[in-house]
């Protein structure tokens, strides 16, 4: 949620006046939950900003405690790991398929 995008502060709640009509609404019920949602917009404020106080000391600890990531070169594969593999697969293949499957592939 950026800051940007609020359209109104708890003063701008508190100082907003309703028309009153004929059939209206108890202004008094209306003011008492106008305190409700201000008291919950201060609250969600004061979170807003202590996590974006997190946010950036996270940041900046995190970029000061990690060194540089390098690109370590993997290492090859075992040929004889692949042999093995290969050679297992192979008999998979023979009991699963029989016999004709593998002579077959041969």
């Amino acid at each position: 949620m950026s800051t940007n995008r609020v359209q109104l502060s708890s003063k701008d709640i508190l100082e907003k006046d309703f028309k009153t009509a004929m059939r209206g609404y108890n202004q008094e019920e209306v003011d008492e939950f106008l305190d409700l949602i201000i008291q919950d917009y201060d609250a969600f404020k004061q979170e807003l900003e202590r996590l974006q106080q997190e946010n950036d000391r996270l940041k900046k600890s995190s970029t000061v405690e990690q060194p540089p990531k390098t690109r370590s070169a993997q290492p090859n594969p075992n040929p004889q790991v692949n042999y093995d593999v290969l050679k297992r697969l192979s008999n998979l293949e023979k009991a699963v398929f029989g016999k004709k499957f593998a002579e077959t592939e041969s």
